[in-house]
């Protein structure tokens, strides 16, 4: 499971943030349930050459959350009653934010945003 997540150490977004906010979405989305568990703090940090210490904390981050939910001697796992939480457009809200500002600030009209994201959408995996 490590390769459902993709971390960038070229954003300017912290690596601990940008795997918080993946795990969030996962969760929202359904793709990630109470009970499934998450790959090891070692595996990510090794497939994507980060430092450990970093994964722990967005892993101890989300567990205050409760998001997640540490298991004894197992792995990480989403906690119970995380899947019904935050609601997938809320976590997309600062994104689009972010865009409808950066849009203004071009010039853009509204028409011209809603066929770049369209476009994007199409090419979206």
């Amino acid at each position: 499971m490590p390769s459902r997540f993709h971390l960038d150490p070229h954003l300017p977004e912290p690596i601990y943030r940008q795997l918080m906010d993946q795990v969030r979405r996962l969760v929202a989305a359904g793709q990630l349930r109470a009970g499934d568990e998450l790959p090891s703090v070692r595996a990510i940090a090794a497939t994507h050459a980060v430092n450990p210490m970093t994964i722990s904390k967005a892993y101890s981050l989300l567990e205050a959350e409760g998001v997640l939910q540490r298991n004894r001697g197992a792995a990480m796992s989403v906690a119970d009653g995380a899947d019904g939480g935050e609601q997938a457009i809320d976590l997309l809200t600062p994104a689009l934010d972010r865009v409808v500002k950066e849009a203004a600030q071009l010039g853009l009209t509204q028409a011209q945003v809603i066929a770049a994201l369209r476009k994007r959408m199409g090419n979206a995996k």
